[in-house]
């Protein structure tokens, strides 16, 4: 076969550096995208934030390569009133008493002056009366309170060690006690006295191996006219009917009334059963919104956040120098235009936020009017079709992304949802029919509350066509108990 030339054309997708940029940063959090800038303001001398003054120009660079003679000339253009301040700020320090140790003086006036804190030192001194002591550290600051032998505090701070978070031994004092070195010659009674002295520590309930154990704890701890019998009784013997809400069985059991029964349900629900869990360190999550929602002359209208916007420029002093170069350094030029991609990358990212954020409040308007029973039904595509933009675009957007409205914060996902057909051929947003239900549970007559077939049929007739087991999931969801738990005496 002969061979010869032959030009064929075709097209393809080639994802370019920075159109991979802009998809990357699309799909990053308000936190994980801050992250990020941060990374390329480290590395990009080219890069800087615009919130932080004016950049330095050439021009201003030059004054460090300015003669001696003219930089003295300049300190001896000093201000009286400067001089002044200065003069008045060393007077302030007071001076060191007779007979005062100089070096300890002058750390006590650096206490009032704010001269002793140490420039490096970041911390903040609300940080410091914020710290909340653990569990462990609240038990040990009572042990030193008591008069126990070395041997027994040893066994005390031994069983300490052992509790969980929620303050229960979890562990059998059996399997403790094998844990043990043969050589200190411990029994197991030791132990059991050991946790007895936990067990009056503070918060009441700590070093309990049960729940049962814990309640009865707080319940024997009460003043003798404070006691309830029935209550214990209640704790220590039938507190799994308790949670079943048993009470036919219950008043059967312990042979009491109704009222009696009423009075040692409330005190056996006022305790605590996780009294440990109060000195849990718990790390707050902090969101911050990418849009603000407002109603602005009777029309919903999403903002941008200017605290989630970060605010980039090229940096001006090397963008001169680079400019005055004849032959362009390939290091910087690069830097330049990766600094440039980033910087229109950012503002296109919240550029579609925006956009996809007011077609979601235009679409559900009735809910910032009247909240969740009046969501509609919503699905990316409907957005992705109104904008123009691709269903996986507008997946990325609302991932993460949040809004603050009046009615509080959200996930921009949290707008989207499945929906339920009715029965006038239209349709109901699941976020909606979580709502009736949470309404229709929470005006219930307490002795006879609805089952799950019961709120199907109420949904049914208001035109809501949902089959009961849809409307059990929709009740786990909102973690509402059963029928059965949620009745009262």
């Amino acid at each position: 076969m002969k061979p010869a030339l032959q030009l064929k054309l075709s097209q393809h997708l080639a994802l370019t550096p920075q159109l991979q940029q802009s998809i990357k940063l699309l799909q990053l959090s308000t936190v994980e995208m801050q992250q990020e800038i941060e990374r390329y303001l480290l590395e990009n001398p080219m890069l800087e934030r615009d919130d932080e003054g004016p950049a330095e120009s050439f021009a201003a660079a030059q004054q460090f390569d300015a003669p001696r003679s003219e930089a003295a000339e300049r300190g001896e253009q000093e201000s009286q009133d400067d001089r002044a301040a200065r003069d008045e700020r060393e007077q302030a320090v007071p001076e060191t008493p007779t007979g005062v140790d100089d070096d300890r003086w002058a750390s006590d006036a650096g206490t009032f002056t704010g001269a002793g804190r140490d420039e490096d030192d970041d911390s903040d001194a609300q940080d410091i009366h914020a710290s909340t002591p653990t569990l462990r550290d609240h038990l040990t600051w009572q042990l030193g309170m008591t008069q126990l032998s070395e041997r027994d505090r040893s066994l005390v701070r031994f069983l300490i060690e052992a509790l969980d978070d929620d303050g229960y031994l979890s562990t059998p004092l059996e399997e403790l006690w094998e844990t043990l070195p043969p050589e200190y010659e411990i029994e197991p009674e030791e132990l059991e006295i050991a946790l007895r002295h936990i067990q009056s520590f503070d918060p009441t309930g700590i070093g309990a191996r049960s729940p049962q154990e814990c309640l009865a704890l707080q319940l024997r701890a009460r003043p003798a006219d404070e006691q309830c019998p029935l209550a214990l009784q209640i704790v220590e013997k039938h507190l799994e009917l308790l949670a079943a809400r048993d009470f036919v069985k219950i008043k059967r059991l312990t042979g009491c009334d109704d009222e009696a029964l009423k009075e040692a349900h409330a005190l056996i629900v006022s305790l605590d059963p996780r009294p440990g869990a109060r000195f849990a360190q718990l790390e707050a999550r902090y969101i911050t919104p990418d849009v603000i929602v407002k109603k602005i002359k009777g029309k919903w209208t999403a903002y941008t956040n200017p605290d989630a916007y970060p605010r980039l420029r090229i940096n001006r002093l090397y963008a001169e120098v680079l400019a005055r170069q004849r032959r362009g350094n390939g290091n910087l030029t690069g830097q330049l235009q990766e600094a440039r991609w980033l910087i229109k990358n950012v503002q296109q990212r919240f550029e579609t936020i925006h956009r996809v954020t007011q077609a979601i409040v235009d679409r559900q308007r009735q809910f910032f009017e009247h909240g969740e029973v009046a969501m509609r039904p919503l699905v990316l595509r409907e957005i992705a079709d109104i904008l123009g933009l691709h269903e996986s675009t507008v997946s990325r957007v609302t991932s993460q992304k949040y809004m603050a409205t009046p009615r509080g914060i959200f996930e921009l996902k949290y707008f989207f949802g499945s929906h339920v057909s009715t029965d006038t051929g239209g349709a109901c947003s699941a976020t909606a029919i979580r709502a009736l239900i949470k309404q229709l549970i929470g005006a219930e007559d307490g002795k006879k509350p609805l089952s799950d077939s019961q709120l199907s049929e109420i949904l049914g007739q208001q035109g809501i066509v949902v089959a009961r087991r849809t409307v059990a999931k929709y009740r786990e969801s909102l973690n509402i108990p059963p029928v059965n738990l949620r009745k009262t005496l």
